[in-house]
């Protein structure tokens, strides 16, 4: 993601709405949902488990949400496109 991007309110948005839609969706396979949830929530539950990186719980979620939005608008394109 580009910085401008990265910074963008309208892309922070899309990201969250998208994801969320992605999660409830029963198009998307239950183990591409399981790829996103299981290391977020398992980083909430134990945030020591990297206690020296500077990185908080919400900067991982944001990181791995924006991962996971991308790669499931190219694995579903249908659904992209569906709204």
């Amino acid at each position: 993601m580009k910085l401008k991007k990265l910074l963008s309110l309208k892309q922070w948005s899309h990201i969250f709405r998208n994801s969320w839609q992605f999660v409830i969706s029963p198009q998307v396979a239950l183990a591409d949902k399981l790829l996103f949830t299981v290391p977020v929530l398992l980083y909430w539950v134990l945030p020591d488990f990297m206690p020296f990186l500077p990185i908080d719980d919400i900067g991982v979620t944001m990181l791995l949400t924006g991962w996971f939005v991308s790669r499931m608008e190219r694995k579903y394109p249908a659904l992209r496109a569906g709204r």
